[in-house]
């Protein structure tokens, strides 16, 4: 698992890439978690301040240098402007485990960004970073997520009751996998 030690590498699909976010990125990354509809599912709540969006790309740095999370933005590549996220987390080097994460601004939704970005990740994930396995925790409730964890060929493995308490509901989860067979066997 090699990579540049100063940043991530840039991915690119046909309309978006996957790039290093930077400090200028902060106010889309505001833009995009301060909508309580793309919140809605996530394990906190909407951001109500530009210094929650300073704090998460502090956090990307963070975590990027202790090699525990790769977040990159996912920016269109005609204006590169940063309209979601994708992210791999909770990177286990031991096990070769990542879960996968990832966000889009509402003005950016049903477009077909996520169907570009999501396989530019695993095929990362699983080929560049030599990962054995990817995993999902999505709210039940979110259906455009499962159908872009299943769409992937990820596939359900349990119900987690009652594993997030956001905005004061408590939320259950359904946990999704992929593992890295199944990923080329899709390819093939």
């Amino acid at each position: 698992m090699k990579l540049p030690s100063d940043r991530l590498p840039t991915l690119t699909a046909e309309r978006i890439e996957l790039r290093w976010l930077v400090e200028s990125d902060v106010p889309a990354l505001f833009e995009i978690f301060s909508d309580a509809e793309v919140a809605r599912y996530w394990s906190s709540p909407a951001y109500q301040e530009l210094s929650q969006a300073q704090a998460l790309f502090d956090d990307i740095r963070k975590h990027f240098r202790a090699g525990d999370l790769y977040q990159w933005g996912v920016a269109l590549r005609d204006t590169g402007q940063v309209v979601g996220t994708c992210t791999l987390a909770s990177i286990d080097i031991e096990n070769r485990r990542a879960e996968v994460g990832f966000a889009l601004g509402r003005n950016y939704w049903k477009q077909g960004y996520m169907v570009e970005a999501l396989p530019v990740l695993v095929n990362f994930a699983f080929e560049e970073l030599d990962l054995h396995r990817l995993e999902g925790d999505v709210d039940p409730r979110n259906l455009a997520s499962i159908r872009a964890l299943e769409r992937l060929g990820f596939s359900r493995e349990g119900l987690l009751r009652e594993r997030w308490i956001v905005n004061g509901e408590i939320c259950d989860t359904v946990f999704y996998g992929l593992l890295r067979r199944e990923w080329r066997a899709s390819r093939a």
